[in-house]
């Protein structure tokens, strides 16, 4: 192995331990900005008045990388009733967007991890 290859190979070694928890409490930020938009989005006075209460996120990290899963708990007052508001049934069109907070946290997301790795890669 040339010593050039060596430093890179050593140089994006010591950087994974930086980025990870870098890129954790990225996602972790993200996860709670797009929850924050759903529960916003779902704020009704309707039928579902409580139905915002129940999103929540998870953030996990295991051998796969890092995810956060963010939706209503169906163990959570009025959240099972997420697929109906979501996804709507045979008869009923859906009444709040699933993706649409995504889609606003979509840029800053990918921003703020690119600076996590170009910090820990010291670029």
């Amino acid at each position: 192995m040339s010593d050039d290859l060596e430093r890179l190979a050593a140089a994006l070694a010591k950087a994974s331990f930086k980025t990870v928890p870098a890129v954790a409490a990225v996602v972790a930020k993200g996860a709670q900005n797009v929850k924050d938009r759903m529960a916003e989005d779902a704020r009704s006075s309707g039928s579902y008045k409580h139905f915002h209460r129940s999103i929540s996120y998870d953030v996990n990290m295991g051998l796969g990388g890092i995810e956060a899963e963010i939706g209503p708990d169906k163990d959570r007052l009025q959240g099972a009733l997420g697929n109906v508001l979501y996804f709507g049934t045979s008869k009923n069109a859906p009444v709040l967007d699933i993706e649409a907070g995504l889609r606003v946290e979509s840029a800053e997301f990918e921003k703020y991890v690119a600076e996590a790795a170009d910090k820990a890669l010291d670029l």
